[in-house]
């Protein structure tokens, strides 16, 4: 047995660290990134400079705000439950953090290759509700109890047309894993979910065959519809304007995190940008072909340098992943917030309906087809 632990550690520890540290690289790079579009892409649209003392044009600004959280006194209230409100903010982007394990950057990394990767997404995605409801609960601050209870009926509300808008692509190619998903849009722009799917056959990485014609393009406005459909609720799950009633400054201080400082206020924030990529990640997996390139083909293949293909795969992943983010930034300095009634309204009898006739139609069709 001992000979056996040795083994493994030999073997698998160097693997399994790289396996848990790149994702948590690539997550504080992009935030870094994210924070710095965030300031630079509203004082753009309010026509002033943002940030400019901070580094040259002020690039170096988020770095600046994590030394400043780090530095900041971390305070519990006193009647607060202090096991469950310093839980709370680990929680969270613990939650973030794990769902990350099933996205594929390339054909040639993903933490967990797992053939129920799209019900894993479903199920840890759910944690973070826990993480809200604990922060609100604990802090013993009014304001943060209605923001947690806003956030949790938001985001359960808006997971059924989320869930539900998976489900199609996944009645459509016949398989929950992330990868094969990926691959039945191998090759150019038009085989894309979004555009009605692959027209040829494709093996997916489960050895399975997907049989396709010309013929799919009768999916193609449902699956744009489902492509904005669960965009919309992306926006709902991650807070993010016209959808942030539970942060409303406004009406609840800051709602959940009202009573938060220093570095676990820090970690609400790390769990919201990281949550921005992995819906903009999974939009870009469901519905625009994941890694592969639009032109069908990549450099390193035209040259014949293969390990090059795999950083251009992760290239064309970080980019549209980056863009859906972008846009999230762009709608959050562009529209108003809307009123508790109306968010529901949209959900329960907009979403939730369209969702359940698209996911009918597409179930018909490939029934049929």
């Amino acid at each position: 047995m001992e000979s056996l632990l040795q083994s493994f550690l030999g073997d698998n520890l160097l693997t399994l660290v790289l396996y848990c540290a790149l994702p948590l690289v690539f997550i504080i790079l992009y935030e870094l990134l994210a924070i710095l579009g965030e300031v630079k892409i509203s004082a753009f649209m309010q026509d002033r400079l943002g940030p400019m003392r901070t580094g040259p044009y002020g690039i170096i600004q988020p770095i600046a705000d994590v030394l400043k959280l780090i530095q900041k006194e971390d305070i519990t209230p006193k009647n607060a439950d202090k096991f469950l409100f310093n839980l709370a903010p680990y929680l969270s982007f613990m939650a973030a953090y794990a769902a990350f394990a099933v996205v594929p950057f390339s054909s040639q990394y993903v933490g967990a290759n797992l053939n129920l990767g799209a019900f894993y997404l479903l199920a840890i995605g759910s944690l973070n509700v826990a993480a809200i409801m604990m922060a609100g609960w604990a802090s013993n601050n009014k304001y943060s109890l209605y923001g947690a209870m806003r956030g949790v009926a938001q985001i359960v509300s808006y997971e059924v047309p989320a869930a539900m808008m998976l489900v199609i692509v996944v009645i459509f190619v016949g398989s929950l894993n992330l990868q094969d998903i990926i691959v039945a849009q191998s090759g150019p722009i038009w085989n894309w979910i979004v555009f009605g799917g692959p027209k040829a056959d494709v093996m997916l990485p489960s050895g399975q065959l997907f049989e396709a014609s010309w013929i799919n393009l009768v999916y193609l406005p449902f699956f744009l519809a489902a492509a904005v459909m669960y965009y919309i609720t992306a926006l709902a799950e991650t807070n993010r304007t016209p959808f942030d009633i539970p942060e409303a400054e406004s009406e609840l201080v800051s709602g959940y995190h009202t009573e938060y400082s220093g570095m676990k206020f820090a970690m609400f924030f790390m769990s919201e940008y990281a949550n921005m990529f992995l819906v903009s990640a999974v939009t870009a997996i469901l519905f625009f072909g994941g890694w592969n390139s639009p032109f069908g083909t990549y450099v390193g293949e035209l040259v014949n340098v293969q390990w090059l293909v795999p950083v251009e795969q992760f290239l064309w992943f970080a980019f549209k992943g980056l863009f859906f983010v972008f846009v999230i930034i762009w709608l959050r300095w562009t529209l108003p917030r809307l009123r508790v009634d109306q968010l529901m309204y949209m959900c329960w009898k907009v979403l939730i309906p369209f969702s359940f006739a698209i996911a009918l139609i597409v179930g018909f069709l490939v029934v049929v087809l």
